[in-house]
């Protein structure tokens, strides 16, 4: 099974245009090769220099309605995804999710959420205010050093309508 994360968005922007700022944030870290780009991002996906492969795609809404988190709906409507290659170094690959989403964070508006599979979430963003979830093995010192400031640490779960 992948290991896959998503950083899901609520933001007016499209998918091409995070995909864009996307492009910019990992280029000059020299994450992309010669191939990759915006266009590849929202079409194929793109691979970095450490077997990540990301693609950009504007999310449809949930049948079953929007999840809550932190109490307030989040609909995404843009979603980043990072599927790991358990081949290679995944703490490393974590670290270059964590940059990209950080970068992404500084250059797009709205709210966020970067998460494995809806259960581990790793932060949230929402009205402007960052929250890091409080677990050491995803946030280690290396990592938090990376966090601009203002955050807090909360543990954050999302919440399903048909969990009640």
């Amino acid at each position: 099974m992948a290991i896959a994360y998503s950083l899901d968005l609520v933001t007016p922007l499209t998918a091409a245009e995070v995909a864009e700022k996307l492009d910019e944030i990992a280029r000059p870290q020299a994450l992309f090769g010669a191939g990759e780009d915006a266009g590849t991002l929202v079409s194929d996906g793109a691979v970095t220099a450490r077997g990540t492969w990301i693609r950009v795609v504007a999310t449809k809404a949930i049948p079953w309605g929007d999840p809550l988190i932190g109490g307030r709906p989040f609909g995404a409507t843009v979603s980043v995804a990072f599927r790991l290659d358990k081949a290679a170094d995944v703490s490393d690959q974590q670290d270059d999710t964590v940059r990209l989403t950080l970068g992404l964070l500084g250059r797009v508006p709205g709210d966020a959420a970067l998460h494995l599979d809806y259960e581990d979430v790793w932060l949230v963003r929402q009205g402007g205010e960052l929250t890091l979830s409080e677990r050491s093995d995803l946030w280690p010192a290396h990592r938090l050093a990376a966090v601009p400031a203002p955050y807090r640490r909360q543990t954050q779960d999302f919440f399903f309508p048909e969990d009640d």
